[in-house]
């Protein structure tokens, strides 16, 4: 008998499956917050007296915050210990959530979502790495499935949360408890987390890529940052210069990561994944797939509730059959497996530019009034075609990628998916409150003004998603795996 045979295996942690109950917790806290906050736009808009641009921000900061910290925080926790960098995360996102609830002003309120990103992004990358190496092969299977849903609980739930907590105007609060509702559910998970988490140790021998990350941050920013504020400043020069110089970042960023290669040094995006052209082309098709959402949601609730009179609850339930539409789709592609990617990407990309086309009509043709039924099978149509589209582009793009790489080429991905919901509020934001302008300036009533912004914005999601839809033939033909063949490392959506 070989010593390989013969050698004991280690007992999996007894403590393993309460200790993932603290880590779907923690996961649903990081994931309820980007739905929730859409709900409660219009009224942090009247009263905290933001303009079109900070609300922009409010969304957008926190999404940019996040996807800056993925790849950096991902590899930090290799370092110190994944637990360790867990729990920091939880503290400071609970932290944060509290500050954001306490802000008295717009600038405040922006500043506490950016720190709150940057927490929830050093506490995401942790959850699955822990979970990977906590339960043993044969478990791993049935332990992600519960994270996919918990993501697509938090879908359901953040909209009609939302519109409860601003409705019941706890102590005379607004919006404020949508945040603060964070906060004991933070302080269980990392009291929790710290007694029932096993301490995984760090490998002080990695080095993280300082400069990558300086690059990167810096040439993103100043991309999201010209777009964002480029209409309100009247497009000066500098603005277009500051996007020029974001893109020489980013090209900065990609000869460094080359440099770093080439001498042996880590990297904060494994150039293998750089020169994988198979998995680039894979990245920009997840960032057009990820533009198209988080912005539409923004336009959504201030035209409901600005525009036509809806109140928070109101405006969160109309947009529940989308989060149903996820949730369905999440179960239905575990049924299909690694099988027929490119075509559920196709049909993904054909359900929501349907869906959202079929809106962009309704939106046009209302009156006085809006009939929030009518919203009910568009959005569940494009929330089908969204939790079809993310699992199998996912692993349409993975399956490029050598398995040495799987990991890298994962968490890359998710840093792609956040950059592209970023600058996609910043384009939709765009397209929505300049037209909002004009339609005021002509004297247009606030239900026709709004809705004929909003109308016009959706456009971007429609197109968006065909495009997606016309790419997804340009992936490789189909491989052995997608017919039975070993199935790639997935990250739901």
């Amino acid at each position: 008998m070989s010593a390989a045979t013969s050698a004991p295996q280690a007992e999996p942690d007894p403590r393993r499956w309460i200790a993932l109950f603290v880590l779907l917790i923690a996961n649903f806290m990081n994931l309820i917050d980007v739905t929730i906050v859409n709900v409660a736009l219009p009224s942090m808009r009247e009263g905290l007296g933001a303009s079109d641009s900070q609300i922009e921000w409010v969304v957008a900061a926190y999404v940019l915050a996040f996807a800056l910290g993925l790849l950096p925080f991902g590899r930090l926790g290799d370092i110190v210990g994944r637990t360790q960098m867990f729990l920091w995360g939880a503290i400071g996102f609970t932290a944060a959530s509290a500050l954001c609830g306490l802000s008295g002003s717009i600038e405040m309120l922006i500043a506490a979502r950016v720190i709150q990103g940057l927490f929830g992004a050093m506490m995401a990358p942790q959850v699955l790495a822990i979970a990977t190496v906590t339960f043993p092969a044969e478990e791993r299977g049935q332990a992600f499935s519960l994270f996919g849903l918990s993501a697509g609980l938090a879908s359901v739930c953040g909209p009609i949360l939302g519109g409860l907590l601003i409705d019941a105007q706890i102590f005379g609060m607004d919006w404020e408890p949508i945040f603060l509702v964070n906060v004991p559910i933070g302080v269980l998970a990392v009291v929790a987390g710290w007694i029932l988490i096993p301490r995984l140790p760090g490998h002080r021998e990695l080095k993280n890529d300082y400069v990558g990350i300086g690059l990167f941050g810096a040439g993103i920013v100043a991309i999201v940052f010209g777009i964002v504020e480029g209409e309100p400043l009247g497009w000066p020069l500098w603005i277009w210069a500051l996007i020029g110089a974001g893109l020489v970042l980013i090209g900065g960023f990609y000869l460094w990561q080359k440099r770093r290669a080439e001498h042996g040094q880590s990297q904060l995006l494994n150039y293998d994944l750089l020169r994988n052209k198979d998995y680039m082309f894979g990245a920009f098709v997840v960032t057009i797939y990820a533009s198209g959402i988080p912005g539409m949601f923004m336009v959504i609730s201030l035209l409901l509730q600005s525009g036509f009179g809806f109140s928070p609850l109101q405006s969160g339930l109309t947009n529940t059959p989308f989060s149903v539409g996820v949730l369905l789709a999440s179960f239905i592609a575990a049924r299909f497996g690694s099988h027929y990617l490119r075509a559920r990407v196709a049909a993904a990309g054909a359900m929501l530019a349907g869906g959202i086309l079929w809106l962009h009509f309704i939106i046009q043709g209302a009156g006085d009034t809006i009939d929030s039924w009518s919203f009910l099978l568009p959005l569940l149509i494009a929330g089908v075609g969204l939790g079809t589209g993310f699992s199998s582009l996912f692993q349409l793009v993975l399956r490029n990628v050598p398995p040495r790489d799987a990991g890298a080429g994962s968490g890359a991905l998710q840093a792609f998916q956040q950059v592209g919901g970023a600058i996609g509020i910043a384009i939709v934001g765009q397209i929505f409150f300049t037209q909002l302008a004009g339609n005021f300036a002509a004297g247009k009533a606030p239900n026709a003004a709004f809705a004929d912004a909003a109308a016009l914005a959706l456009w971007y999601q429609v197109a968006s998603f065909l495009i997606v839809l016309l790419l997804s033939f340009r992936f490789r033909p189909s491989r052995p795996q997608e017919h039975g063949g070993p199935k790639p490392v997935v990250i739901e959506a």
